[in-house]
């Protein structure tokens, strides 16, 4: 899944890309095996170019709005850009979503289920969907409690959305090593075969346990500017 263009070499999708292959290699897994979802977020046009041209294809936005902003002038230019929804997705953004994304991280709630599933079926556009799991069982978070998972999974089958696996954001400050362990589980348990987890401060340690899709930011573009002022 990862893709680089030796001639067109950027030094830090280079550096994380090296990374994933180190990981995946301790792990006896294949580097082959890890998506790389360059989290491009709050990042514009420009920001992202120098990626597209070193030949990765795969993002991660959050909020709808702004992905609709930015991206399709950009597919245009490189139509075999892959665009996933990694952040909270509100029910009245179905619509929006399921025409702009390939993939879908953040499935959590029969409300949104519901939501998705009639504007595939009215678009025509099925896109594979991970449930988001509230691992850390945190208020401030999005995600499906544990113990929901097996009736949205029975949902979504019934709805006619593909899911394809488990996502989940450990609690910050922590060891998130028994977090991604239990999503790996999880997976298991349920038995789904791809696992969203790890960001920049520990997407190598996802991978030793199990992670198919890292999803890295700031190691790939560097800190947000701060506003003026």
């Amino acid at each position: 899944m990862i893709e680089r263009d030796s001639n067109l070499a950027n030094p830090a999708l280079t550096n994380i890309i090296g990374k994933i292959e180190k990981a995946a290699r301790l792990a006896d897994r294949k580097p082959s095996d890890i998506a790389l979802i360059a989290v491009s977020k709050t990042r514009n046009s420009d920001e992202i170019r120098p990626l597209l041209v070193a030949g990765h294809r795969l993002f991660g936005e959050n909020r709808v709005q702004e992905a609709a902003a930015k991206w399709p002038g950009l597919k245009v230019e490189y139509p075999d850009i892959q665009l996933h929804m990694i952040g909270q997705l509100q029910s009245n953004k179905a619509a929006e979503a399921v025409a702009l994304f390939d993939s879908i991280h953040s499935l959590d709630r029969p409300s949104l289920i519901k939501a998705l599933a009639r504007e595939m079926d009215r678009q025509d556009r099925h896109i594979p969907c991970f449930l988001q799991v509230n691992i850390g069982e945190e208020s401030q978070k999005g995600g499906c409690d544990i113990k929901a998972i097996p009736d949205l999974l029975t949902l979504a089958g019934q709805s006619g959305i593909e899911i394809v696996g488990l996502m989940a954001v450990p609690p910050e400050n922590t060891n998130p090593v028994p977090y991604f362990a239990l999503l790996a589980k999880l997976a298991r348990d349920h038995g789904l075969d791809l696992l969203s987890m790890g960001m920049s401060g520990d997407f190598e340690t996802a991978i030793k346990l199990g992670a198919t899709h890292v999803r890295v930011g700031t190691a790939l573009f560097g800190p947000r500017a701060t506003p003026a002022g």
